[in-house]
């Protein structure tokens, strides 16, 4: 069965807890290559530079911008060694609208992650994880009852047991697949909010993006995948990315102390 175009993107907008770029994203790939999605996912990283400078008031240094450039590249890379077929059935122009419609979403996940931040600072203003863990309860909560109404607004929830029935695994492989899935994306979710909390928007985002470079590394492990020159490539590009963000946070701890050493003279 075509994985796109059964039920479980409801099932997966549900447990996103950014509705709007989830339902985004995971409709549109009915109409983009995985490579096309996948690239236009990388814009991610600029967009949310440019709101963490608007928004967060974060200072946006040569640093900064040396590890947004490297891990976006990197994560580039990873999406032209994909060698997957266009979505059979998509006019030119359906295909421009979820080019589009997939640029937004990743323009409106990147103003997400910057608002929780402002959020965090400005509006809550308590230091506690118990608040990472309310924003993430509210917000996957109503992102979870509109993806319900979607599905069985759509009708598509009549076709969950046939889709159960076509799984190649079996019933029991099924029905553990999509808790697995509930469980591992509730865990990133977690974390990337706890990092924004923690650190920042774009701290949050950067790991995001590194997670696209881990994936296919994974998948060397676990499904004997081919180790290409594009993945190496990205490696190459994902480390210089990370370490230019690492001594930027080393150098604004370092300002840090020595304001507080300056205080208590």
């Amino acid at each position: 069965m075509d994985l796109h175009s059964c039920p479980n993107r409801w099932l997966s907008d549900s447990l996103s807890p950014s509705l709007s770029p989830s339902c985004f994203s995971t409709h549109f790939l009915l109409f983009l290559q995985d490579s096309a999605y996948s690239l236009i996912c990388g814009t991610q990283l600029i967009f949310n530079a440019v709101f963490s400078y608007l928004i967060n008031s974060e200072k946006i240094t040569f640093w900064t911008v040396m590890s947004v450039f490297f891990l976006t590249v990197s994560a580039l890379v990873i999406a032209l060694d994909d060698d997957s077929n266009s979505p059979s059935g998509g006019s030119k122009w359906i295909y421009g609208i979820g080019c589009l419609l997939t640029l937004l979403a990743s323009l409106i996940y990147s103003l997400q992650l910057s608002l929780m931040q402002f959020s965090f600072e400005k509006i809550i203003k308590r230091e506690t994880f118990a608040m990472v863990l309310e924003m993430q309860i509210y917000t996957s909560l109503v992102a979870s009852c509109v993806s319900v109404i979607g599905l069985f607004a759509s009708g598509e929830w009549k076709m969950l047991r046939m889709e159960m029935e076509e799984f190649h695994k079996g019933h029991v492989s099924y029905v553990l697949t999509l808790v697995g899935t509930a469980v591992s994306w509730q865990l990133g979710s977690v974390s990337a909010v706890a990092l924004i909390f923690l650190v920042s928007s774009l701290f949050s985002n950067l790991i995001g993006t590194l997670s696209l470079i881990v994936t296919p590394l994974a998948a060397l492990v676990v499904f004997d995948d081919k180790l290409t020159v594009a993945k190496i490539a990205a490696i190459i590009f994902a480390i210089p990315g990370v370490a230019f963000y690492m001594y930027k946070n080393y150098l604004d701890g370092l300002k840090v102390e020595r304001a507080s050493e300056s205080l208590a003279d």
